[in-house]
């Protein structure tokens, strides 16, 4: 696929410096991109590659157009007129319309002509697909589970019975929703399971990453907004709510019946406790740890930055006291308080 610059410019609404018929492509990276491509530039760390780049235009700020040695289209934002440009230059790949002789479809299960069934794939019965869906190899679909018009599950993926993916859905490799949540009682004897009954429903335009984990609820349902994207390898809990537009980043887990609001941004590695709320619009940084609600939206954080092992060691013998030097402040200050009390 070949776009003019000047296209790309009237499209995404942008500021086109240099000749408007560029052809552009490709994408590629301010440092190695090659004639052909265009390639954007939105981190000033990445400004040292912007004199030498063989790109043949970049999108980027009104501030450095004028460090820019090739074509450039000036946007608001670089990096949102960057993921629409690469996404028409490299669109997903069409469907192949057809359930494949390897496939194993139910007698009941609904599967318009539009939609694709790769080899491998099972679809039980009472399964509904919307038009031009995409089934990849080896996917497991439930019973009774529906997928919306437009989605796409990639290889091994897994939906348990009776769940709900929205229309225009991206689930990758491996991905399982409605899994078990981690409901079990104590007893005497051991631990005794609690049935879960719910389902998982994910609004539409979801995406969902490598081996990422949606539990089913244990009496309601697991229920994802539109638009939330969640990177990979992330587990969701059990009665867990997330909602419109919320992004969370790999390797963050939510603990069950914890309600997310909507537009959120969650870090790498963040860990959230159960039964609490998150208000609208938060932020929280990599590493956070959450045990109780977030009322007001804002930037949280609660990470220890790295440091060198041997201050790290020391700072770790410290925190082991400082309860005793809470204490001794707490009575200092009420030493100096009795004091100051005499004096007046």
């Amino acid at each position: 696929m070949t776009i003019l610059l000047a296209e790309l410019a009237v499209r995404y609404g942008c500021e086109l410096h240099g000749h408007p018929d560029t052809e552009i492509s490709a994408v590629g990276t301010l440092k190695d991109a090659r004639e052909g491509e265009i390639s954007f530039l939105a981190n000033p760390g990445y400004r040292k590659f912007l004199a030498t780049t063989q790109a043949s235009a970049v999108i980027l700020s009104k501030e450095l157009a004028a460090e820019c040695p090739v074509a450039c289209l000036v946007a608001a934002d670089p990096y949102l007129a960057y993921a629409r440009i690469a996404a028409e230059l490299h669109p997903l790949p069409e469907l192949n319309a057809g359930v494949h002789p390897a496939a194993v479809v139910s007698e009941s299960a609904v599967i318009p002509s539009s939609c694709e069934i790769s080899a491998g794939a099972v679809l039980a019965s009472g399964v509904k697909l919307g038009e031009r869906v995409s089934i990849g190899p080896n996917c497991v679909i439930g019973e009774n589970s529906v997928v919306g018009d437009d989605s796409c599950l990639l290889a091994n993926v897994s939906v348990y019975d009776g769940c709900e993916i929205g229309s225009r859905c991206l689930l990758h490799a491996g991905v399982v929703i409605g899994s078990d949540g981690f409901g079990i009682a104590k007893s005497e004897q051991g631990w005794v399971k609690v049935p879960q009954i719910g389902a998982v429903i994910l609004g539409d335009d979801v995406e969902i990453g490598a081996l990422s984990t949606i539990d089913r609820g244990a009496i309601e349902n697991t229920v994802l907004g539109n638009g939330v994207k969640i990177d990979n390898q992330v587990q969701i809990a059990h009665n867990v709510t997330v909602g419109d537009h919320t992004a969370i980043a790999a390797q963050s887990g939510i603990s069950g019946s914890t309600k997310v609001g909507a537009r959120c941004i969650i870090g790498g590695k963040a860990a959230i406790a159960g039964h609490i709320e998150i208000a609208d619009d938060v932020y929280l940084q990599g590493g956070s740890g959450v045990a109780n609600s977030i009322k007001d939206s804002g930037i949280y954080s609660s990470a220890i930055s790295v440091e060198p092992v041997t201050k790290w060691r020391r700072i770790a013998a410290r925190l082991k006291n400082i309860d005793k030097i809470a204490k001794r402040l707490a009575a200092l200050e009420k030493r100096v308080a009795k004091n100051k009390n005499r004096s007046d």
